[in-house]
């Protein structure tokens, strides 16, 4: 057992004893179940495996794989030459990384071949900037990151550049720097299907003349060649799927908008925007508790630019409308008019997060509805100069595919994007929920705003956490004394199931065991996102000390290690989270 020094006040020195990791009692009583002599084999594994971690379809062979895999990987403990654990041995196995809290290895499980709109999909926001809305860098860097991420909706806004002879990619209105399209449309090309196969679709604010026009579909043509998608029909009755579209890169805008070369975007600034989410807590995510008036005064943002100059429309490229897969439409004549569903052409529309949230308050099952066929995106509020984020249950909610979120910056609700695309392989697409899908025998929809019954519980049980000793420095969380880590947990869902949870405060440990259990009760579980933070408790503001948020719908029941990743969503290397997860 090693010691830790800390010197208070260059006088004195508290000596800390450095314990190891503690085996839970649970977990003592369990080996002690499915071992043999103190010795766990093959076959006592296959029964723990099938018994307390729900591997129902687990065949005998496949547990002698686990076993072996976990003897390879662990040679340095001296146990490769037998098929058996001790309870130290089985204590490291059930915090290695094959004994994960979701699918592992990640893999595509879900039916890939329905229509676009009948999945969520990874999206970001002003993809190309690097830090605020009105004074970062543009680069093709975030859009390098979000790609090597999973995400599948890069958003590029096109200007002239200052000689008017070509295409810059910035936000215009504002002070950030531009980056060029070719620079951008290149980083795509090479990053594109890193992380996933499945389609790229490159959402478009044009703000070009006829001639830039051509020049983009030029660029666009030449960069992705094969690759790239082109439109057949102004009329395409649903949207084709994610499965016959892999390795394919998909452009969505407006049919051609021309707007005037000097029109910008304004960023209306009060004065009352800060950055809240950079804190050990981050903001905490609203529901939706909102109040229609505040829909008023809103800035000019991206999807109310007016059609300036209607005698440009029509001399518009054929090559640039050809290049437009998925066709963007503007909302006009209020929300009853882009509701309507009988249009016999599938498409997209973009409206903000609080035009959405006012929208929702009295038409729910309507855009449900809209939602099963057309794709619907939804953006930040222009307010949002510091890149953060709002919530994105309320969309995907309501059966919004396009959830578009600044990807640069970090906060719960991005944790919360996150954790969602850590479903289904981490492929970028989701298949929305059946219920969003379905139309009952009376014509209706999903109602969000209906109450439901609770449909199952989650049951979590929070064991105990190790490895921070070894990612950060003893001083890291306290200059005087070993962290004192405590863990809050919650759910982020529909209203009634989101609610948040704390264990008590284990002092002076770097490997704490808490051991205590919650209980979730869920009314709409698949759309339900466990949300786990581990905080360090200080007198002044707590340190933030690991996050993960996982997906309740793909969560593996029995005992699981769940790894911690930082503020931006990187996985430490050691930090672990031991925890049991029981649905009754």
């Amino acid at each position: 057992m090693s010691k830790q020094t800390y010197r208070i006040c260059f006088c004195f020195k508290r000596r800390f004893r450095i314990k190891e990791a503690e085996i839970p009692s649970e977990i003592k009583d369990l080996f002690g179940n499915y071992s043999e002599n103190g010795l766990m084999n093959v076959d006592h594994l296959y029964r723990f495996l099938k018994e307390v971690q729900g591997e129902e379809k687990l065949t005998h062979e496949e547990a002698e794989a686990v076993m072996e895999s976990f003897l390879n990987e662990h040679k340095h403990l001296n146990i490769f030459h037998r098929k058996s654990l001790y309870i130290k041995e089985f204590f490291r196995y059930l915090l290695c990384d094959i004994n994960a809290p979701l699918p592992y290895p990640p893999k595509v499980h879900q039916d890939m071949t329905c229509p676009l709109s009948h999945y969520f999909i990874y999206t970001g926001h002003n993809s190309y900037l690097t830090g605020n809305q009105i004074s970062s860098d543009s680069s093709d860097r975030p859009i390098i990151d979000a790609l090597k991420r999973g995400v599948r909706v890069i958003e590029l806004d096109m200007w002239p550049n200052s000689t008017k002879d070509d295409v810059d990619i910035m936000h215009g209105g504002t002070l950030t720097s531009p980056v060029t399209l070719v620079k951008c449309l290149t980083a795509i090309k090479e990053h594109a299907f890193v992380a996933s196969e499945y389609p790229v679709i490159i959402t478009l604010e044009d703000h070009l003349t006829p001639e830039l026009q051509a020049k983009v579909a030029e660029k666009i043509s030449r960069t992705f060649g094969d690759i790239l998608v082109c439109s057949t029909s102004d009329t395409m009755e649903e949207f084709p799927s994610p499965e016959s579209l892999k390795k394919r890169v998909v452009v969505s805008t407006k049919h051609p908008k021309e707007y005037l070369e000097a029109k910008c975007s304004k960023v209306e600034d009060d004065g009352s925007v800060k950055s809240t989410e950079e804190s050990a807590w981050g903001q905490e995510i609203s529901d939706m508790d909102v109040k229609q008036n505040k829909i008023c005064g809103e800035s000019q943002e991206e999807d109310d630019h007016e059609d300036e100059n209607h005698s440009l429309q029509q001399n518009s490229p054929t090559e640039y409308k050809e290049m437009i897969a998925i066709r963007a439409e503007k909302m006009k004549g209020g929300i009853k008019v882009w509701l309507r569903v009988n249009s016999q052409k599938a498409h997209r529309v973009s409206l903000n997060e609080e035009k959405l949230e006012a929208a929702v308050l009295t038409h729910a099952t309507e855009i449900v509805r809209f939602n099963q066929m057309n794709l619907m995106r939804v953006y930040p509020k222009a307010m949002r100069i510091d890149s953060s984020n709002y919530n994105p249950i309320i969309g995907w909610m309501h059966g919004a595919q396009m959830v578009a979120f600044n990807m640069q910056g970090h906060g719960r609700s991005l944790w919360l994007m996150q954790g969602m695309f850590r479903a289904n392989g981490g492929c970028g697409y989701v298949k929305k929920p059946d219920f969003l899908l379905k139309i009952g025998p009376n014509n209706e929809v999903f109602d969000p705003r209906k109450s439901l019954p609770v449909k199952k519980t989650l049951k979590v049980r929070v064991f105990m956490g190790e490895g921070w000793s070894l990612d950060f420095h003893r001083t890291h969380f306290d200059l005087f004394s070993p962290p004192d880590f405590y863990v809050k947990i919650g759910i982020n869902g529909v209203p009634s199931d989101s609610t948040k949870k704390k264990t008590k405060t284990i002092d002076n440990n770097w490997a704490p065991v808490w051991n205590e259990e919650f209980e979730f009760p869920l009314t709409v579980p698949e759309l339900a996102l466990l949300r786990i933070e581990v905080h360090e408790s200080d007198t002044d503001k707590d340190d933030f000390g690991g996050q993960t948020c996982l997906p309740v719908s793909e969560l593996k029941p029995g005992i699981r290690a769940v790894p911690l990743h930082d503020e931006k969503g990187d996985k430490y290397r050691s930090v672990r989270l031991l925890m049991r997860f029981d649905f009754v």
